[in-house]
């Protein structure tokens, strides 16, 4: 009976076995990483988005031929419009986080936008990287410990603006100024800076008067010819994207440019190459991440070979930062060994990261990269490209343009 009952238990295991081998086990599906971008697709801020997106789109594709984050986290990437506009703006970040589960967001354009959605990621512990839009109150008052400013923030731009400007004032004999900005978070920023900076560096320089056009103005008579009849030695604008292509056009038909001087205002790569034909020569301007300053660096030669075989074109400012973002991203999640946010967030906290502007650190304090603070020189013909640059370019670095450490400590207090 005992020998019956063993054959019986042996002919089991045996099937048992072999339904074992037969059924191989299912293979797990594979974890994307989703990745949200919250840019300004329409509106004001369209012609810098573009490229913006572009380059975030080239980067994502590089790192998932080599399998994706980690070589085994592939990137779906999620966009949303932001139309400028900080209860959009927050609205699709909600969206990107609670629909598409992204891990990180990319945004905005506005620097009014990005405060916005700064403690919707905070909130919801997300990664929020920045990477066009630049006041520095996106870190230095209500600090989040998810926000990685990799763009120049407002008070390095503005310094590095008024070490310029300065220079040029003294050798003038200039004494009396005006500012030109767009009324909304970064151009009110930009501009309290560059006046509080410059009282600091050259106290005998006044300002007559500050003009305040809305953000996605269109017609600039009005505030070039009271500007023009005041007769300032010079003006500093703090406009951008297709607002600073209007003033430019506008001002330049007046013969603005040619009677009053116009020292350190964004002109970006997108208006060298949109306005090639038309910027005046000789004119100081400021970009945030130019590409040809940095042509002797391997990884931006990479880029901008990549990105002019993918879409046919040089890329601007904002796909230089938003490529760079992707990769800073990545090395976080390389220093972590985890796709997991809170590792990513503690991993990139004061780290050394290598982008295509060169090697940088971020400050432990306010979570700012140490990038050049502002690239400034005079617009000038090349042969090397069919638009202008800056020729010279001066790189003012992110240490000696950035706010102290004490007078963030002050602010955040005063705010509290």
């Amino acid at each position: 009976m005992k020998s019956k009952s063993l054959k019986v238990l042996i002919v089991v295991l045996a099937l048992a076995l072999v339904a074992g081998m037969s059924y191989p086990q299912p293979v797990q599906a594979k974890k994307y990483y989703h990745l949200g971008v919250a840019l300004a697709i329409t509106g004001t801020g369209a012609l810098y988005c573009r490229d913006g997106v572009d380059a975030i789109k080239l980067a994502v594709e590089e790192i998932n031929k080599k399998g994706g984050f980690l070589g085994k986290y592939p990137i779906k990437v999620f966009i949303q419009d932001t139309h400028t506009k900080p209860p959009m703006a927050v609205r699709a970040t909600r969206h990107l986080i609670l629909r598409n589960k992204v891990q990180a967001v990319f945004g905005t354009y506005s620097s009014a936008c990005a405060v916005a959605i700064k403690p919707v990621c905070q909130q919801y512990k997300v990664l929020h990287l920045p990477a066009i839009s630049n006041s520095e109150n996106i870190t230095k008052i209500h600090f989040s410990p998810w926000t990685y400013q990799v763009v120049p923030n407002s008070y390095m731009q503005a310094k590095s603006v008024v070490l310029g400007v300065a220079g040029l004032a003294k050798k003038k004999g200039w004494k009396k100024y005006i500012t030109i900005a767009s009324n909304y978070e970064w151009g009110k920023s930009t501009q309290a800076n560059t006046v509080a900076l410059l009282k600091q560096v050259a106290p005998n320089i006044k300002l007559m008067k500050a003009y305040w056009p809305r953000l996605g103005e269109t017609q600039y008579s009005s505030f070039i010819t009271a500007i023009m009849s005041q007769k300032p030695d010079f003006v500093i604008g703090a406009l951008a994207s297709k607002d600073n292509a209007a003033w430019m056009k506008q001002a330049k038909a007046y013969g603005f440019f040619k009677k009053i001087p116009y020292p350190g205002s964004l002109i970006s790569v997108s208006e060298l190459i949109t306005q090639a034909k038309t910027i005046p020569r000789g004119l100081i301007g400021l970009c945030r991440a130019p590409f040809f300053a940095h042509m002797d660096n391997p990884r931006m030669r990479h880029f901008v070979k990549a990105f002019r075989k993918k879409y046919g074109r040089y890329p601007s400012d904002w796909g230089v930062m938003e490529y760079d973002a992707v990769y800073i991203l990545k090395q976080g999640i390389d220093r972590a060994k985890s796709i997991n946010n809170e590792k990513v967030r503690r991993a990139l906290k004061g780290a050394t990261v290598y982008t295509t502007r060169g090697k940088f650190f971020f400050r432990k304090i306010d979570n700012q990269l140490s990038c050049y603070g502002g690239y400034v020189g005079p617009v000038m013909d090349s042969p090397k490209y069919p638009f202008p640059i800056y020729v010279p370019v001066v790189k003012v670095p992110g240490p000696k343009s950035w706010r102290p450490a004490a007078e963030i400590i002050k602010a955040r207090k005063a705010t509290k």
